[in-house]
Order: C-alpha cells, then sequence, then structure tokens
C-alpha cells in the first residue's frame, strides 16, 4: 500500500511540474529532465509513469478532465442557478489551478497523442445540456435557443481566461456577476429571475 501511495504522488508529482511548466513556458520548451528535476524525481520514475512527453500532456489534460467533472457536479439547485456557480468555479479555477489552466490550454491547442478528451467541447455540451434542462424546467424564455446562449457561456469563459493570462483582475468574481447580471435578463423570464444569484453561491 506505501508503494502504491508514493507511486501516485509521483505522478501527481509529475503531473503538476508539468503543468506548471508548460503553462509557464509553452509545451514545446519543457523537457522530460526539466520536469523531473521540477517535480523532484528522477528521469527513471518519470519514464515509468509516462513513456514520452505526449503520455504526460495527454494526462495534465485527463486530470484537469478530472477537475472539470467535479465543477460541474450534479446539485440539489435549478439548473440555471447550477451554471452560473459551475462558471464561476471553472473561471476561478482558471485562474487559481494550473493543472485546470494548463489542461484547457492544451486540450485547445490539439497537444499530446490526440486521444486526450477536448474540454472546451465537454464544457460546451454540459453548459447546453444544463441550459436544456433549464429550458424544462420553466426558467428560459421560449425564443432562446440553449444552443446559442451555451456558445455565448463558452466564448465569455474562454474570453476570460486568455484575458487572465495578462491581467488576472479579468478573472475575479465580481466580473463574471456583471455577465450574468446582463445576461439573465435576456435568458430568463422575469418570474423565475429572483430565483438566481448572478455572483453565485460559492461552496454551498
Amino acid at each position: 500500500m506505501a508503494m502504491q501511495e508514493r507511486a501516485i504522488r509521483t505522478r501527481n508529482a509529475l503531473i503538476k511540474a508539468a503543468a506548471e511548466l508548460f503553462d509557464q513556458d509553452g509545451p514545446a520548451s519543457a523537457s522530460l529532465a526539466t520536469i523531473s528535476a521540477r517535480a523532484g524525481v528522477s528521469n527513471g520514475a518519470l519514464h515509468f509513469h509516462f513513456p514520452n512527453k505526449a503520455a504526460l500532456l495527454d494526462a495534465v489534460v485527463v486530470a484537469a478532465e478530472g477537475r472539470l467533472r467535479w465543477i460541474t457536479r450534479p446539485r440539489e439547485v435549478r439548473a440555471v442557478q447550477l451554471l452560473i456557480d459551475a462558471s464561476h468555479e471553472l473561471v476561478q479555477g482558471l485562474g487559481r489551478d494550473v493543472v485546470l489552466r494548463a489542461g484547457f490550454r492544451l486540450s485547445g491547442q490539439g497537444e499530446g497523442s490526440g486521444s486526450a478528451p477536448d474540454l472546451w467541447r465537454a464544457w460546451q455540451k454540459w453548459v447546453e445540456d444544463t441550459l436544456t434542462r433549464a429550458g424544462k424546467e420553466g426558467s428560459l424564455l421560449t425564443d432562446e435557443s440553449p444552443h446559442e446562449v451555451a456558445a455565448v457561456v463558452v466564448a465569455m469563459a474562454a474570453g476570460l481566461e486568455a484575458l487572465g493570462e495578462s491581467d488576472a483582475g479579468w478573472l475575479e468574481r465580481s466580473v463574471l456577476a456583471r455577465f450574468w447580471a446582463l445576461v439573465l435578463p435576456r435568458v430568463v423570464g422575469a418570474a423565475a429571475r429572483h430565483h438566481f444569484v448572478p455572483s453565485g453561491r460559492g461552496d454551498r
């Protein structure tokens, strides 16, 4: 059991070190030797877990996918509020979680072996599915298409992530809260609007 736990810690350390270097310098500039040194493990230990850089790139994206699954976890709340809360978690996570941020960037750039998930596409599908559920709950205005609203929400998250790379102020909760304050009257009926908190519900 101790050996298994040590192997898991080593693998996670390598994924985090790779994410930090990919995020800092781009995947092309990060050598496996540099990654293993940053993680504090030998080259042999790195190759035990990852045969090549493409496998390590894929592992960063898969680790980020796990974080995205947590962000989009089911909660006992109306679909629109679930979407608001998850969008805040995603944008905040892209700012402070290097594995999540690197995973989304690598996924968007098509790095790795090509077998890793497309995280932006996964986020878009979840947003669209959640908006479809909101429509069934009677929260969306009838002339609004979940597909079109989802495109706006995904573009917003991608734009804030890109802008936040040079100015962290774009990733502050207040920025996204203003977005939702502007969007909700356009897509949610007046009778349902009072149920929703544009700034998100935090960890509730």
